[in-house]
Order: C-alpha cells, then structure tokens, then sequence
C-alpha cells in the first residue's frame, strides 16, 4: 500500500477532533439541566420604573356647590349664596408623587349687589340697597398634583386614601352681559378613595382667586374669592400603576444522578479517542478511506422577552441571536427551527394582543434571515396571541419569543 498522504493525514486528524467535540457536545445537551429562577425585587418603596407617555392616564367629573366672597355678600345668609358648580378634566400621573390635569369649569354666583350689577331685579334689603346678584361663569386651567401619601410613604398600589393638593392657572370669563375674562390662580386639596383597580372616589375644596372687579363692583380691596367643594368620580385607563425594578437571577443545578451519567459518557468518549490514536498511528504506513462527519449541531431553546406593548429588540437580544444564528448556520440543514410569539394576556384585548405576539415574532424572524444570514427555510413564524404566565407565574416572561427545534 502506498504511504498516506500529508494531506489525508491532517484531513484525518481534524475529523477525529471534530468528532470529539462533537459527540461530547451532544451527550451533554441530551441531558437538560434543572434551572431554578430568582426573582429580586428592588425593596425600596420610592424607587418604581418608569411608564410610557400613554401609561397612568386620568379622567373624571365633579359636582357641588361653590360661595363667592364679594363686596356685600357677607350680609346675605350663608344657605342663599350656594351656587351650583360642575367640572370635567383629564391629567397624566408622570411619577406617583407628581401629575398635571387640564380642567374645564362652571360655576354659578349668588349674592347681593347695591350698584345693579348682574341684579335680578329682587329687592333683598332695601334698607341697605341690596338687591339679589346672579351671574354664571366658566373657568379652564392647568393644575399641578401632588401625591403626598406617595410622596412620603413610598408607591403602594392598594392604598386606598390619598391626600393630593394641587395649584393651578387659568382663566375665568363671565357669560352673562357685561362680558369679562381674566387670569385666575386655584389652589385646593383632592381626597382620593380606591374604589376598583380603575375607578376612584374624589372630595375636593378649593379656593379661586378673582379680581375685585369681576363681580362688577369695586370695594376697595385688590382681590376676591370663592370657595367651592365638589363631590366626582375618576376613571384611570390605560396602564395605571407602577412596576418595582426587578432582578433575574437562574441557578442551574445538576443532580447526582445526571453527574454520573456525564461522567460514564466522558469516559466512553475517552476510550474513543484512545482507538482514533491508534488508527491514526497506524495510518503512517498505509492508506485509508477518507472519514467525512457530519455536522448534527442542534440550537438548545431560546427565550426572548420584550418590555411591555413593545416588539422593538434591544441589542442585548441581537447579540443573543447572533449566537443562536451561528450555530444553526453550522448545525444540520434539515433542522428547522419554530418561531413562536407571546403576550401578556392580563394586558390588551385579544387582538391587539394577537396582532403583538406576530410583531414580535416577525422581529426575531427578520433578524435571523436579514442581518445574520439564516436560510428561511430553516425557521417557521407562529404566534399565540396573549397567554397566561408561562414560566414562574411571571408575566413579564409571557412577553416572548421562542425559538426551538422540531
């Protein structure tokens, strides 16, 4: 027999390298490994995560009764100055101690007047030349909240009293004639009673401050005001509490019995290689069949997790499939892998969650074949719309992609 080659005999000696790796690689993945996940969460009480521009969004309507403090009003008896008031608004809690409302107001004066202004034409004290005063007015402004329970006791969603005062500026016009606006600052105090998740009971007082003319009478002092309580519901939608910062942390942990099966394979293995020297050895003189291996490298599953209503994925994740695009660009050709979308159910209907869970798995999909070259014939979408907690009663982990073998 003619001598071997330098050529065939290199060629020989990868191969039995690759073998090795090979068949350990695939006696360790055929045993899976227990895995036991921590969650941490961030124990301190001022310290939440940020919410997105459409989270902790706010509604609500009020009603009550409001007392203007004009020049001669005090001379008329307190039951007969209430008049009604009503309010719409909708704000945005950007911290859980700090938030802002834009308020749409109207409110109606009772008092008394000597001058004729906004008069009735009923004589109330003809003593004092007073007569009955009724006028309505509307206000829009901008408030700014402040939650105090969250403020000095730390976030707690199922607080159910918060005490919020709030400032705020805009401007007041009178609609009956003679017409008038101006600048008016409000400041008050809203009580906020937990009702549902969603629905909470306000109790509000708050003062206006208002020009001495605004009334149409001039008294000589440079402002006066009203003092009004209103009794409303609110309705926050959208996403509407805050998450604790939290920190993942897998243990993986091999039984004894797992041990001893990896090491009978290893020895195995040993024994392999022992055989492959000799042949190798033996080869110098003589020549061989060429040995070709194939490649049978399957990807183990990979999870990919996404912040919430989000399909975006971060270069942490990229990195993560680049890996993964590796070794099913050199594993077997025949493997095809599934791609497999989730959402959180406990959050969105099930079309915006069924339309989010296949954004998601497109992007992983897109990924793989456009920036890391993996065939489209190895990878199938499928996407599962919202589900419940999968892994750990966490649902952070439902918001997912998973890529796996058939």
């Amino acid at each position: 027999m003619q001598n071997i080659s330098l050529r065939k005999y290199f060629f020989l000696l990868i191969t039995w390298c690759l073998f090795s790796a090979n068949a350990y690689s695939q006696a360790s993945s055929s045993h899976q490994v227990k895995r036991d996940t921590v969650v941490i969460a961030d124990d301190n009480k001022f310290r939440v995560m940020t919410n997105s521009f459409w989270s902790n969004w706010f509604m609500g309507a009020s009603g009550g009764g409001e007392i203007y403090f004009g020049d001669h009003n005090k001379q008329m008896k307190f039951g007969e100055r209430i008049g009604p008031v009503f309010s719409l608004y909708g704000g945005k809690w950007f911290t859980p101690g700090f938030g802002a409302r834009l308020l749409g107001y109207y409110g109606q004066v009772k008092g008394v007047t000597q001058n004729h202004s906004y008069s009735t034409g009923e004589v109330y004290d003809a003593s004092q030349r007073l007569e009955k005063q009724k006028f309505s007015y509307y206000q829009f402004r901008g408030d700014v909240l402040f939650d105090l329970m969250n403020l000095i006791g730390g976030f707690r969603e199922e607080r159910v009293y918060s005490l919020i005062p709030y400032v705020g500026l805009g401007f007041s016009g009178i609609t009956d004639k003679p017409k008038r606006t101006e600048v008016t600052g409000t400041g008050g105090f809203l009580n906020r009673f937990r009702l549902s998740r969603a629905v909470d009971l306000t109790f509000e007082v708050q003062g206006t401050l208002f020009d001495d003319a605004f009334d149409g009478e001039l008294g000589g002092r440079k402002k006066e005001g009203s003092m009004a309580t209103l009794l409303g519901l609110s309705y926050k939608f959208g996403k509407n509490n805050w998450d604790k910062s939290e920190t993942m942390v897998i243990r993986e942990n091999y039984d004894d019995a797992l041990l001893i099966k990896l090491r009978d394979q290893v020895s195995a293995l040993s024994k392999d290689n022992d055989a492959l020297r000799a042949q190798l050895a033996n080869a110098k003189n003589q020549s061989m069949t060429e040995i070709v291996v194939e490649n049978k490298i399957i990807a183990a599953p990979l999870l990919i997790t996404f912040p919430i209503n989000s399909s975006k994925l971060s270069n942490e994740v990229r990195v993560n499939l680049g890996f993964l695009a590796k070794v099913i660009n050199s594993g077997a050709k025949e493997v095809v892998y599934n791609i497999t979308g989730y959402a959180d159910q406990a959050t969105g209907n099930n079309d915006i969650n069924m339309r989010l869970s296949k954004k998601r798995a497109d992007a992983v999909y897109q990924c793989l074949t456009s920036e890391f070259g993996v065939s489209d014939k190895q990878l199938r979408i499928d996407y599962k719309g919202g589900v419940g907690n999968m892994y750990y009663n966490d649902p952070k982990l439902s918001r997912a992609v998973l890529t796996i073998a058939d």
